[in-house]
């Protein structure tokens, strides 16, 4: 007797809904649309996204790309529930790299990537992405929604931006003539930002807190929602500094890797830093993850921010002028150190001590 025919099989029985994305693009598309700028307005939808240099302004422009991601702090995000506020960070991750090389972020494209896509959670991520490109004046101009059942569990998700931005030929970072005596001047984060998340959730593991419990380090609201604040966005007020003061030679993000990794990468061979961890106080966050982790002074810097989200580097000479232009761009400077000759030793040295 011959087997049964076996009943013809479809793409959404494989677990992939092209309803479902196509119901997403839909939702999304006013959260695009509404961060149009000069050089780039046109819709999403098509098979790449435009943009136009000399319509946004530039005459002789460098271009300038990065790309990252928010890492595990979108497994927060994933398990409390809270899905628009991650689409920030993923900007800020970009966009910050891109402003503390000069450049202007022109665009924006993401991906995003779960096993099993809800339109809802979707349209919630990519809000945050369209609210953070506004806050850094760039164009959310395309993306891509991949479902992919058996390699994502669950209501797991991914991110990845990409942005692209310009700066005229002759205004890139850092300037030369760095040199000893140099002054550095600390940027305020708004917390953890996007990095250390999975010793932050080891750490949040040992506790034995829920996510819904009030925070240590902020009672009035729950762990969750505290440990996901958005990273600061600080293209506009940094491109407002640099215009007004020629002092500013350098800028350094401080991401994955802390202090120690990304100082030297803005400083040429044989400089270093010499920083005053007691000219700045963390925020209370970094106390609670200090002490619920056990963690020593070294571990902090070389995993988190520590509250200094991002360094200005001015010539000694001028060092009051670029503090000024900071100051006036909303950004608050603190002086926590400067450049100084190390030779073949450590780049990045520390006195005082974290004070929490």
């Amino acid at each position: 007797m011959p087997d049964a025919p076996r009943p013809p099989l479809t793409y959404a029985e494989a677990g992939v809904d092209i309803d479902a994305g196509a119901a997403m693009v839909e939702a999304i598309k006013p959260l695009v649309r509404a961060t149009r700028r000069p050089g780039a307005d046109a819709e999403i939808g098509g098979f790449g996204g435009l943009f136009d240099l000399k319509a946004a302004g530039f005459v002789d422009p460098v271009l300038v790309a990065a790309n990252d991601g928010v890492g595990t702090k979108v497994k927060i995000a994933i398990e409390c529930g809270l899905h628009d506020t991650i689409g920030i960070d993923l900007v800020a991750m970009c966009v910050n790299d891109l402003v503390v090389q000069g450049a202007e972020p022109l665009f924006f494209l993401d991906y995003f990537a779960t096993g099993r896509l809800d339109p809802a959670v979707g349209a919630a991520v990519v809000k945050g992405i369209a609210a953070g490109c506004l806050e850094a004046g760039c164009a959310l101009i395309g993306g891509e929604t991949a479902e992919m059942p058996g390699l994502y569990a669950g209501r797991d998700y991914d991110l990845a931006g990409f942005a692209v931005g310009a700066a005229e030929r002759g205004r890139l970072l850092p300037k030369p003539g760095l040199k000893p005596g140099d002054v550095a001047f600390g940027l305020a984060s708004s917390g953890v930002h996007s990095n250390g998340f999975s010793l932050v959730r080891r750490i949040v593991e040992r506790s034995a807190l829920p996510w819904t419990a009030p925070a240590p380090f902020a009672p009035n609201l729950p762990l969750g929602q505290a440990l996901l604040e958005p990273t600061r966005i600080y293209v506009k007020p940094l491109l407002r500094a640099l215009a007004a003061s020629p002092s500013i030679l350098a800028l350094a993000h401080i991401t994955g890797g802390g202090f120690p990794e990304n100082l030297p990468r803005v400083l040429p061979d044989g400089l270093g830093v010499a920083l005053d961890l007691s000219a700045f106080a963390p925020p209370p966050v970094f106390g609670w993850l200090g002490e619920a982790g056990g963690l020593e002074s070294a571990e902090m810097l070389r995993t988190f921010n520590c509250g200094i989200g991002m360094v200005a580097f001015a010539a000694a000479e001028d060092a009051d002028a670029a503090a000024d232009a900071l100051s006036a761009a909303g950004l608050a400077p603190v002086r926590i150190g400067e450049i100084v000759a190390v030779g073949d030793g450590a780049r990045v040295r520390f006195s005082g001590r974290l004070a929490f």
